[in-house]
């Protein structure tokens, strides 16, 4: 999905989310995916100057992998000490917690993808 997110995106990518993983019988994915979708969906809504996205959902032979695709140059990092009175800064720890792997892939122009997988151990 090629899309222009905003602040009510991300509850629209869940239900796409939850409803691709239940015709694919993997609804037990479906917390960690939704979880994985909605935080890097939100980092764009909050990072990107232009909100542009592309998002997939691929089935694999064993699990999901999902990719979050955009033009923005800085790649995100794991934060190693979180500040607690800070208001973000916990997404991609919430999401290294709950998936199996994911990484980022920058590309040439500056482009990059975050990417996920679930259930596939």
């Amino acid at each position: 999905m090629n899309l222009t997110v905003g602040e009510h995106s991300v509850r629209h990518i869940r239900r796409i989310v939850r409803s691709l993983l239940r015709e694919w019988t993997l609804t037990e994915l479906t917390s960690a995916v939704e979880l994985g979708v909605s935080e890097l969906v939100t980092n764009v809504v909050r990072h990107v100057p232009d909100r542009r996205c592309t998002v997939l959902l691929a089935r694999r032979t064993a699990g999901v992998r999902v990719e979050v695709a955009d033009g923005f140059r800085q790649l995100p990092s794991l934060v190693c000490e979180m500040d607690l009175e800070r208001e973000g800064g916990r997404g991609l720890a919430l999401l290294d917690a709950v998936v199996d792997k994911w990484g980022v892939t920058p590309w040439a122009g500056g482009r990059k993808t975050v990417w996920f997988e679930c259930g596939i151990t």
